[in-house]
């Protein structure tokens, strides 16, 4: 039997067995959330409060996106989820007794909700990153997408069956319901044995590999595109999550059971959605399908804003559905596709600090934009916001660049020599910078060709470690030309051959048809001069011991 396009990453078994226990492990995350946003509306049912439930589920990934995507880089990324789920479960469980026990308050949901938000923010960018690992790359977008299929699959059914669960036992039913649904991530990821890989270097350290994080994005255009577009998408698509409990309530008039259904209709939407997108990315590109979204989702909300009865409501929840799920699809699969494995963790958490910091900005704001116009108002006035930040951002693209195989690059670049014998053990134990220069020989009918190698190779070099770069041309002689750029240290130097992708070899094999061929590349330690004359003043003579023949 063939399965449809937007399925076959299934065909994997270690992706389909993770990929359902996500989706019991989202099932019970919509549990928990229409539970909290429901039982926050009888504690405090404050605009601003109910709006900060939403803010507080989402501030944690804003705040540990970068330390979290770090670790789970550096450490294997199996035994990272463990230990975040393992936060999790405590942290859920604790939900549910307080709620049980009738202890429970506005504090103290907002804080257990953060603690929960805190778990969710470390798992978030480990498994975005270890999806590469479970399907080969013509799998990945879809896998993504699938993802993305799951999570709402979850929501069209999750606040319909936490609405009843709420009718029921109350939202400790809820709470408890989401504390057993974290039992199976945990059992899916004690299954699954990861093949790790070894490069024979230290582990990074935590603050050089959140800067290593940083300085990839810095010079990666295509990441830093997704993150705007996803973050100009956010900021109004925000205003459905942070003010439907209280809509559904007091503009309504409604009860839990028909906001479990309204909240499931965009979950429809979003399943359908995700269906459908293989489909639309056969006929359109990846800006197209993200601009469609955008006004899906507005119309949504501009429905919603225009009526107040429940059959429209979920007529603009479908839509909104309808855009949510493939517009974050197709921009997460946009900047997943351009980041290799060593980073992919970190780079994918800075995209979502983009996209969960907007989403928190803007819950924020439409809470309180709420109770100064009302929430017909809050929501037309997102509808055109989203309107206006997509023609405002169209311009950053988030199309997959591949480069063409040069002539050129049939060259080998030349090596470096092999470090001295009096500097290896310096260069074991030192913490100093590197400095590295290529030296290139350009003649003047090419040079417009070499600089704009260079200016690529900027951020080949930054996206490998490189702290400092730059190109000097020689005043005294036109044709010559150096590359001169610094890495943290000399581990971090011997991580830069593992650090490049196929693109980036591409481009150095095409500017090393401009290397001079009678000098090879150069690496300097920096050397602190007192620090090496103590190191190697003689202990028995009181003098500085030299190399022989030196005076």
């Amino acid at each position: 039997m063939r399965l449809p396009a937007a399925l076959v990453p299934l065909r994997n078994g270690t992706f389909r067995h993770l990929w359902i226990a996500s989706v019991v492990g989202w099932l019970g995350t919509w549990l928990q959330n229409t539970g909290a946003g429901w039982l926050m509306t009888s504690l405090a049912p404050e605009p601003f409060i109910v709006a900060m439930v939403q803010a507080a589920t989402i501030m944690p990934v804003f705040l540990l996106a970068l330390p979290g995507g770090a670790l789970a880089d550096i450490v294997d990324r199996r035994v990272f989820l463990l230990a975040a789920q393992t936060w999790t479960i405590l942290a859920a469980s604790l939900l549910a007794v307080l709620t049980l026990c009738h202890l429970m308050t506005a504090v103290w949901l907002l804080v257990l909700t953060f603690a929960i938000g805190i778990g969710s923010a470390l798992t978030g960018p480990a498994w975005s990153a270890i999806v590469p690992e479970l399907v080969p790359r013509e799998d990945m977008v879809q896998a993504i997408a699938l993802n993305g299929i799951g999570y709402n699959l979850t929501r069209a059914v999750g606040p319909a069956i936490a609405g009843f669960l709420i009718l029921l036992g109350g939202s400790s039913l809820a709470f408890s319901m989401y504390a057993v649904s974290i039992l199976a991530v945990i059992q899916a990821l004690f299954v699954w044995r990861r093949n790790r890989r070894f490069t024979g270097l230290p582990r990074e350290h935590l603050v050089s590999a959140m800067r290593a994080g940083m300085r990839f994005v810095r010079n990666t255009p295509a990441v830093q595109a997704a993150m705007i577009r996803t973050a100009s998408y956010s900021i109004p698509a925000s205003a459905p999550w942070a003010l439907l409990p209280l809509y559904v309530r007091h503009d309504l008039g409604l009860g839990p059971g028909m906001y479990g259904l309204i909240l499931g209709m965009m979950g429809v939407g979003g399943v359908t959605s995700g269906m459908l997108l293989p489909v639309v990315r056969a006929k359109v590109s990846r800006g197209a399908t993200v601009v469609g979204c955008t006004l899906l989702s507005c119309v949504g909300m501009a429905v919603i804003g225009a009526e107040r009865h429940w059959i429209p409501a979920c007529l603009g929840m479908l839509l909104f559905g309808l855009g949510w799920t493939s517009a974050f699809a197709t921009i997460q699969a946009a900047a997943q596709l351009v980041c290799p494995p060593w980073v992919r963790a970190r780079a994918l958490s800075i995209y979502q600090l983009a996209q969960n910091g907007a989403l928190t900005l803007g819950s924020v704001g439409w809470g309180i934009l709420r109770g100064e116009v009302g929430i017909a108002r809050t929501f037309l006035t997102a509808s055109v916001v989203g309107v206006v930040l997509m023609l405002i951002v169209r311009g950053f693209s988030i199309e997959a660049l591949v480069r063409a195989v040069s002539p050129a690059a049939e060259q080998a670049a030349l090596m470096p020599e092999a470090p001295a014998a009096e500097f290896v053990p310096m260069l074991r134990s030192s913490r100093g910078r590197i400095m590295e220069v290529a030296y290139y020989r350009v003649e003047q009918a090419r040079r417009l060709e070499f600089l704009t190698l260079m200016g690529e190779l900027r951020h080949v070099r930054g996206r490998a470690g490189a702290v400092f770069w730059q190109v000097y041309g020689d005043v005294a002689h036109p044709e010559g030309w150096v590359e001169v750029w610094s890495m943290e240290s000399w581990t971090e130097h011997l991580r830069e051959a593992i650090r490049l992708s196929d693109d980036d070899k591409k481009l150095l094999a095409s500017v090393a048809g401009f290397q001079r061929q009678a000098q090879r590349p150069s690496r300097f330690l920096a050397i602190e001069p007192n620090a090496y004359l103590v190191a190697h003043r003689d202990p028995a003579m009181g003098q500085t011991n030299r190399p022989m023949g030196t005076q």
